[in-house]
């Protein structure tokens, strides 16, 4: 059996090793993103994931005070490690931070107050759907990813360095470019301790 979107899903791996030499303009990341985003589900069609795309010396900025965040809580000697990390981000093209806005949320609770427990968790959904798709229509396009979280370590410094709403709350950086390297296969588990099947 062929699937096309199975195709693509299997393009979307961890890229560590990106460059700054992109397939597209970035005019065109950009709107793949956009678009990505927009056709990705959220409950109640909440829609309630929100995006900044961060090109050149803005998503430089990201992984350089991202760096001096760590370098304050991270042992001195295995911090060599974490700086190793961050260069290699910053080595990119771009960042996308994923962020939810919980003013979406706190309406959805106060219509529809049954569900309101759960207005949170059916956020995280939202998020990690979007994420999957900018992540797998990067990949096809040939552009290297990988998912990151530094939240909450960085968050103040995100919202003030970009003047970002108070309610939008970061969940994920993805930092792209261009495969620098062959990114290696991925390893499953088996599918008896996965999948279940009842007829």
């Amino acid at each position: 059996m062929t699937s096309t979107a199975i195709q693509l899903f299997t393009k979307r791996r961890t890229q560590y090793a990106i460059g700054k030499n992109l397939p597209l303009s970035e005019a065109q990341v950009e709107a793949l993103i956009h678009e990505a985003v927009r056709q990705a589900p959220s409950a109640f069609n909440s829609q309630s994931s929100r995006v900044v795309i961060l090109f050149g010396a803005q998503h430089e900025k990201l992984w350089n005070f991202t760096r001096e965040t760590l370098r304050a809580i991270v042992p001195a000697d295995a911090f060599v490690t974490t700086d190793a990390k961050m260069t290699s981000f910053a080595a990119g093209a771009g960042t996308v931070l994923f962020f939810e806005d919980h003013d979406v949320v706190d309406e959805l609770q106060n219509k529809f107050p049954i569900y309101a427990d759960k207005f949170p968790m059916f956020s995280e959904h939202s998020s990690g759907m979007a994420q999957y798709a900018v992540w797998t229509v990067l990949a096809e396009a040939g552009i290297g990813a990988s998912l990151q979280h530094y939240s909450p370590l960085i968050d103040e410094q995100v919202a003030s360095t970009w003047g970002l709403p108070a309610s939008w709350k970061l969940r994920a950086q993805m930092p792209f470019g261009s495969n620098e390297k062959p990114i290696g296969d991925k390893t499953f588990i088996a599918d008896d301790v996965r999948f279940k099947t009842f007829r």
